[in-house]
């Protein structure tokens, strides 16, 4: 048994319930990895598409997969618009301002053929602010241990609904100022009973556990950490449940528990966005904004201030990840320089780097963070393509794929489907099953 292991399925349903299949952004394992899922390869607006369905509103939250059901979140404008609030455009930040009221909802398809199910409104509301030209007013993705699905709105609320989409309980957390006003992001994070929410913003920031039945405070840590859009990490480590989340400032590694820092490293950027990721006995973060920094932390024996120490494993400063998370498969951990298409594969436990990096032609812009299956890597391109690699020293470009859309959630794979979520539609891509052989009559 590893001295560190991600809480596993997210992962624990209720008794005599199956565990679901996508219970968080980053996938089962809270890697990237979709371990028994073979998806496409190839696809297009007519290959292997098994179905497409246009997506009220506009939402960056990637879905989970619960048995039948697949569930996101988005944001719906109605009503006569109105001006905008000249705080809520700060031209030199490419900002969009409020000029509507919005819904903001939970909504469950029937993932075999994108039929919705139920649509609830959690919060019917003027948003408190805009946000980037890039961003959405559902760009934190859901959560769910396979009974409830817990939603973030960010200044709107927090929500818990059962598969039904009756809300069991909210929780007000109060409005954030996040830097720029460039919007809101960060997904809450769900081990056991406990959920865990990162605020970091221009305001008094903290980090909040809530009793995932009832949304009761069980803690809070205030940080001293400006605006963050990284979404908490939860590990086992020597014995107990650790909530790790990043910070310009540090990277905190909390006890589930009680809320009490237990181990902290500094030496990330401003305007963190990419969520750690663990395995091997290690905890890696990085950032890229106006420096460039990642590394990884031996969870075995961290204890206070780790930074510079050989509890450190190892320290790049070159390509780090700003937008995407990082893909750890295997013994590779994959990421994007800042959020462009060039790719470095480093092993996890030395952070050696032998072979690339290596440019993705037509990949520009990327948001979404990486998808490992099958052997396969998967780099979905703002702009609609998705280059797809051999998961090897040496990745070799297997299909480039183009779809009308704009992505910013990230890939999920169930199965032999690959659901991508764009600013338009939920695209479900499934490679067609061979005819069945000739018979001999």
């Amino acid at each position: 048994m590893p001295c560190s292991t991600l809480l596993p399925a997210l992962l624990l349903a209720a008794a005599g319930t199956a565990p679901p299949a996508w219970p968080q952004w980053r996938g089962p394992l809270g890697t990237g990895e979709a371990p028994d899922a073979d998806p496409p390869v190839r696809w297009s607006a007519t290959e292997n598409v098994r179905f497409r369905v246009e997506l009220p509103g506009k939402g960056h939250s990637t879905p989970v997969v619960v048995g039948d059901l697949l569930i996101l979140t988005t944001a719906v404008p109605h009503g006569p618009p109105f001006a905008p609030a000249p705080f809520n455009v700060p031209p030199e930040h490419d900002n969009v301002g409020v000029t509507r009221r919005h819904r903001f909802q939970v909504l469950a398809l029937d993932r075999r053929d994108g039929r919705v199910v139920w649509t609830t409104t959690v919060r019917d509301a003027v948003p408190r602010a805009g946000g980037h030209v890039t961003a959405s007013l559902a760009s934190a993705s859901p959560v769910t241990d396979g009974r409830l699905v817990v939603a973030s709105f960010g200044s709107h609320g927090l929500f818990a609904l059962d598969l039904d989409g009756e809300v069991v309980w909210e929780k007000d957390l109060g409005p954030m100022r996040p830097k720029h006003e460039h919007g809101e992001g960060a997904s809450p994070a769900l081990a056991r009973e406990t959920v865990v929410v990162n605020r970091d913003h221009e305001g008094a920031s903290f980090v909040v556990a809530l009793a995932l039945a009832t949304g009761e405070e069980l803690w809070r840590a205030e940080r001293d950490e400006g605006t963050s859009w990284s979404s908490p990490l939860v590990v086992e480590s020597d014995g107990r449940s650790l909530a790790v989340v990043n910070g310009t400032r540090r990277v905190r590694a909390y006890d589930l528990e009680t809320g009490a820092v237990v181990w902290s490293a500094g030496g990330l950027s401003q305007n963190v966005c990419a969520t750690p990721v663990a395995g091997r006995g290690l905890v890696i973060a990085g950032s890229s904004y106006e420096k460039r920094a990642m590394f990884a932390v031996r969870l075995e024996g961290a204890e206070g201030d780790v930074t510079g120490t050989d509890q450190v494993a190892w320290f790049r400063s070159r390509r780090t990840p700003y937008v995407p998370s990082p893909l750890l498969y295997g013994d590779a951990l994959y990421f994007l320089g800042h959020y462009q298409g060039v790719l470095s594969r480093v092993d996890v436990v030395t952070g050696d780097e032998p072979t690339g990096p290596f440019r993705l032609d037509g990949i520009y812009d990327v948001y979404a963070s990486l998808l490992g299956a099958a052997d396969r890597v998967y780099v979905v391109g703002r702009e609609g393509t998705t280059v797809v690699l051999s998961h090897a020293p040496e990745p070799e470009v297997l299909a480039v794929n183009e779809l009308d859309d704009v992505f910013d959630a990230s890939p999920v794979a169930v199965g032999r489907v690959l659901y991508l979520r764009g600013e338009r539609a939920l695209h479900a891509l499934e490679t067609a099953a061979p005819p069945p052989p000739a018979r001999d009559d």
